[in-house]
């Protein structure tokens, strides 16, 4: 291999210039470097909203890129090994560097990618940067992975993060670059349809904006946040789910600065890092039990009876937000809206479908990753697991969020529910009536229309799902019930 040799930077959810290994690696080394961006299967797979998302982020880092005197490549091909195959071929290059994922499809192409690569005498490497933590780095006493989160937690709260690396200066080029496809041509946004325009004014996008929004909320936010981020109708917490999703700011960014805001004495710096750290207990859960995605993780669940016919008036209304429970109705209308959902919102709709509704949590996870332009893998699963009782939650009883009294305690004074839901109201808000333009014209839905009566129930919602509860016997479980 020649040490002059181009390296391709093949980039998928690590969408940024600062603090990324692989990049700051290929610049070093002094050989000419050409980053490379493949819509494959994988990317092809996701939902309509994580999509529209994605084909900004690239379009934007496309951007960035340009701005240094770089160009991104793009290419589409089922498998990301024949686009890096054909681009060695190409280009004369002698080595594919990239920041690794986490999740069993991601594992089984890259593997095969670094394999073949390597049988060809190709340089392949995969850098860190996704994660803080590797997962196989943080191990019980026992030498096993970590199945509850606090116990998690107190292993890696002191342990040491990776300085941050700063952007490269210099982007040496090749001497010719490749072709590149048209992103335009890609239409990753076509399955948003008309919704596309809605949520657009909502994205936060790039590493800049997501720099920026950490920033404010470090100045304007942090002290409060161990209160406010569980009131669905303040603007309290950090919003950057959608940048850590794709990568344009890195965990470790995030870390560092919620310790110098913890040293200054900052309420509400804790609770931030460990939020930061629960995406990393999902990580970990995702890369011991990958079973987390798409079976139950606690396998004593897997003949519990949940409905799993999504054909169902109540489904239907659940993913119309017309259940007749605010507090369900404002949450679903918000991520029609905004493509995310406030992290309150998103564990009441989820209890609400799996226990009042008795409707399998894959349902709501499959929606979730159609509609949300924050979608992660690792953190969806965990979230949808964890609400519906199957997932990894140290709580010795089966939850049943009251999403009536709820709404009352987090959302008092109604700003929530108010700004959601235009139904019943003579003058109602800009963003409630933005879901009726974000919405499938095949709903026929109209903001004068009268709003829905409950589809079930509270209370005899509650009751039955803790019968179905009790009547599977859990031996791991005590018999009894949360009153949120």
């Amino acid at each position: 291999m020649s040490d002059t040799s181009p390296i391709l930077v093949w980039f998928r959810r690590d969408l940024r210039l600062g603090d990324h290994p692989a990049l700051h690696a290929a610049c070093n080394s002094g050989r000419p470097v050409i980053p490379v961006f493949i819509h494959d299967a994988q990317s092809e797979a996701l939902g309509a909203a994580p999509l529209f998302r994605l084909g900004l982020g690239v379009g934007c880092f496309a951007q960035a890129l340009a701005e240094k005197g770089s160009r991104l490549i793009l290419r589409r091909s089922e498998r990301a090994l024949d686009a890096l195959q054909a681009l060695v071929k190409e280009t004369g290059a002698g080595a594919v560097y990239w920041t690794r994922a986490y999740d069993p499809d991601g594992i089984k192409r890259d593997t095969e990618v670094k394999k073949i690569s390597i049988d060809q005498d190709i340089e392949a490497r995969s850098f860190g940067g996704h994660l803080m933590f590797e997962p196989w780095t943080v191990e019980t006493k026992a030498g096993g992975y970590y199945k509850v989160y606090t116990p998690f937690w107190n292993a890696v709260k002191k342990r040491d993060v990776d300085a941050l690396l700063s952007a490269p200066s210099h982007f040496p080029a090749p001497t010719k670059w490749p072709a590149s496809d048209t992103l335009s041509d890609w239409k990753m946004d076509a399955a948003m349809n008309r919704g596309a325009d809605i949520v657009r004014p909502f994205v936060q996008l790039g590493e800049q904006a997501a720099q920026a929004r950490l920033g404010t909320f470090l100045e304007e936010k942090i002290a409060g946040y161990g209160t406010t981020r569980d009131l669905p109708g303040v603007d309290g917490t950090s919003n950057l789910s959608e940048n850590l999703a794709l990568g344009e700011i890195s965990p470790q960014h995030c870390w560092h600065a919620g310790q110098r805001a913890l040293h200054d004495g900052k309420r509400g710096a804790e609770v931030f890092l460990k939020e930061l750290v629960w995406r990393e207990f999902a990580y970990h859960l995702m890369y011991h039990s990958p079973r987390i995605l798409d079976r139950n993780w606690r396998e004593e669940w897997e003949d519990f009876g949940w409905n799993e016919d999504e054909r169902l008036a109540e489904v239907k209304a659940w993913k119309q937000g017309r259940t007749g429970v605010k507090f369900v109705d404002a949450a679903m209308r918000e991520m029609y809206v905004t493509g995310r959902m406030h992290n309150r919102g998103r564990m009441i709709v989820a209890s609400y479908l799996t226990k009042h509704l008795m409707c399998h949590w894959r349902i709501g996870q499959k929606w979730f990753e159609e509609c949300l332009i924050d979608w992660d893998p690792a953190s969806n699963a965990m979230g949808w697991q964890w609400s519906a009782g199957s997932g990894p939650d140290a709580t010795p009883y089966f939850r049943v969020f009251n999403p009536v009294t709820q709404l009352d305690k987090f959302d008092k004074n109604r700003e929530y529910a108010n700004r959601w839901i235009a139904e019943g109201h003579s003058d109602p808000h800009a963003d409630a009536l933005g879901y009726f333009d974000a919405i499938p014209r095949r709903w026929g839905m109209s903001p004068k229309d009268a709003y829905p009566g409950a589809v079930v129930d509270v209370d005899a919602g509650r009751k039955r799902a803790l019968q179905a509860y009790e009547n599977r016997r859990f031996s791991s479980f005590a018999c009894r019930c949360a009153t949120d």
